[in-house]
């Protein structure tokens, strides 16, 4: 086993890598802005509470969606199904990138008007409840307006890639 106090200086690698042993969801948030649609990957999504129903996702301070939220005040999350991996390399631009059009991502719009992508296992849309400053990333709190599920299994995420849930 290996351990590292916090009176012992480590770098950014050590903290990334000892993160990664915990197993998180995939999913990809987006909004809507005077340009059309923005939507972005994210493993950083949980729910908080019950009553009033919210859930946050944190992002990067230098992520250039961040602004995109606080202006619009709404967002979806959509939680990936295990075969959306394309989707999730595609929103986290490491496939062709999607325009603000969507082009060929199939999506529904609701309460907010944020785009929740078709086939995820759950979605979420909200409103901004919340902004926090997180040291070097932004913690945007939600209040849920809607949601809904689908059958399937979740893409999820450990160890840095993409993992499938075995039966």
């Amino acid at each position: 086993m290996t351990a590292v106090s916090g009176s012992t200086a480590w770098d950014a690698g050590v903290f990334r890598r000892v993160s990664g042993r915990f197993t998180a969801g995939i999913t990809v948030i987006t909004t809507t802005h005077p340009g059309g649609f923005r939507g972005i990957t994210a493993n950083s999504f949980t729910t908080v509470s019950l009553d009033p129903p919210l859930v946050l996702f944190c992002l990067t301070n230098t992520s250039s969606f961040t602004p995109l939220v606080s202006v619009s005040g709404v967002f979806a999350i959509s939680v990936l199904e295990e075969d959306q991996q394309f989707l999730a390399d595609r929103f986290a631009n490491r496939a062709p990138l999607v325009d603000a059009r969507f082009s060929d991502v199939p999506y529904r719009t609701y309460e907010t008007g944020a785009p929740v992508v078709d086939g995820a296992i759950a979605w979420f849309d909200c409103r901004v409840w919340a902004d926090y400053d997180g040291g070097d990333h932004r913690i945007i709190v939600g209040e849920v307006l809607a949601l809904g599920e689908n059958e399937g299994e979740p893409l999820i995420y450990y160890r840095s890639r993409y993992a499938r849930v075995e039966r």
